[in-house]
């Protein structure tokens, strides 16, 4: 029950009881950080459908799990902080019912390929560390590329509401909205997903998934490698080729770039020219467009349909294009190009009057790789660009695979009908009815006592309501 009592002065004052909440929490494992997400929604929403929040969010830091490898308990440690963060936001008396996951991406993934037994070890020893914790542990896993693409894409259209929206009639409503692609960039890999209706011509960039009584078929690939981190690795392994190695060799995306003479202890100083066409060009040697066993490809022999529709553009793909523009004052994404040849142009003392705090030794390189990613890999042209909203975050929560990832665990995306979730329970919604009426009489009581008073009437001639 929610009581009103009412005052003195015929004010209505309602003491509600503070809402009872169910939490989640997500470790998002990337190759160049982990960052934590806690998420939350009504716990009294029937057949587990709620309407999923961000509740708060905490960077661990220093590097990504992976380049702990050879390193026992560092790992672990790394999170502490960040762990200590989520025993404080979330409140204790749903600690237990919390459930708490941890997803690796590319920077596992590639650990994994170069040494099986020690992504192994890194996993356990992590998944160790949150058992200790309080909440409800469910696993520390390495996600596939598909999966992780397709987590991103589900994020994106449930934060926008494309699946299905909360009316105030108490009930999901199909809010008549198609699905937008989703594309992801990394540190290690780069993602792209989209909706078609073209038969896939390739299996393994194929998905299909059942959202709220509604069938998608998905076309998805990562491109391990491809993320801004190891791509400027093998950019760099590729223009200092038999000359030196060091850390650039140390990652299994430039070992065909190592020749069998290379010396690994040399060390290389590299002067950046600001020469944008050569620099494009370096870029455009590191991407492959000339095989394809497909009607069509992106690169590197990958099939991909034409990609159409709308499209958000999230992670390293927004901080990129925001520095950019911040450069170069350029937003259009048809000027790529022209963005890109500013930049390279502009000296560091420039640069540096424009954004004191940024650094500035990738930014040249990074916006090439961008636009040959967008234009010539996965097709994108001066008509299709515009459909491109680069984002951080969307209906307050940040923009990543982790929420698609925990909604699918938490069978938050179930596959009834959209006409049969209910979306408030008969006790909270009776309780909206109470106050709202209770909000039509407090305004009925303040109009007859303004009449009153402008009358000069006695007090006792007023019919006032009461609650």
């Amino acid at each position: 029950s929610i009581p009103l009592p009412l005052q003195g002065n015929g004010a209505i004052i309602c003491h509600l009881n503070p809402r009872l909440f169910q939490y989640g929490i997500v470790l998002d494992a990337g190759s160049s950080h982990t960052s934590m997400y806690i998420y939350k929604w009504p716990a009294d929403k029937q057949n587990g459908t709620g309407i999923v929040t961000q509740h708060d969010e905490c960077d661990v830091k220093g590097p990504g799990i992976s380049s702990y490898a050879g390193l026992p308990g560092r790992a672990a440690k790394s999170l502490e902080e960040c762990l200590q963060t989520a025993v404080r936001s979330v409140p204790k008396a749903r600690h237990s019912k919390t459930p708490l996951y941890l997803g690796a991406t590319a920077g596992m993934r590639l650990l994994e390929k170069a040494n099986a037994s020690e992504s192994q070890r890194v996993l356990k020893e992590v998944g160790a560390k949150l058992k200790s914790y309080p909440f409800s542990f469910k696993g520390s896993v390495i996600l596939s590329g598909q999966e992780e693409g397709a987590y991103g894409w589900v994020t994106v259209n449930y934060l926008l509401e494309n699946f299905a929206k909360y009316g105030f009639v108490g009930r999901w409503l199909n809010p008549g909205k198609g699905a937008i692609g989703a594309l992801d960039l990394g540190g290690a890999s780069t993602q792209i997903t989209f909706q078609t209706d073209v038969r896939a011509e390739s299996t393994d960039t194929s998905m299909n998934l059942t959202l709220y009584g509604q069938n998608y078929q998905l076309y998805t690939h990562s491109f391990l490698c491809y993320g801004q981190d190891q791509f400027l690795r093998r950019l760099l392994a590729h223009l200092i080729n038999g000359l030196s190695s060091g850390n650039v060799f140390s990652s299994s995306c430039t070992e065909e770039y190592k020749t069998k003479n290379i010396d690994l202890q040399k060390r290389v100083t590299l002067v950046g020219t600001g020469h944008p066409q050569n620099c494009l060009a370096a870029v455009q040697k590191m991407f492959s467009f000339d095989k394809c066993n497909f009607s069509k490809c992106s690169f590197d022999g990958i099939y991909q349909p034409a990609a159409s529709g709308k499209f958000m553009a999230f992670s390293a793909f927004y901080f990129s294009s925001s520095y950019v523009k911040a450069l170069t004052n350029i937003s259009d994404p048809r000027r790529m190009k022209e963005a890109s040849q500013r930049v390279c142009d502009m000296s560091i003392t420039e640069s540096e009057q424009r954004c004191p705090d940024f650094s500035f030794h990738n930014v040249c390189a990074v916006a090439n790789f961008i636009q040959v990613l967008l234009r010539q890999g996965y097709g994108f042209n001066d008509s299709t660009l515009p459909m491109i909203s680069f984002e951080r975050k969307a209906g307050g929560a940040s923009v990543g695979w982790s929420l698609g990832y925990m909604l699918s665990l938490t069978s938050h995306l179930p596959k009834e009908s959209v006409s049969v979730l209910k979306a408030i329970p008969s006790g909270p919604w009776s309780g909206l009815v109470i106050i709202f009426t209770a909000l039509l009489l407090m305004g009925l009581n303040y109009v007859i006592l303004l009449s009153c008073v402008k009358l000069k009437f006695n007090s006792s001639n007023c019919l006032v309501f009461h609650i």
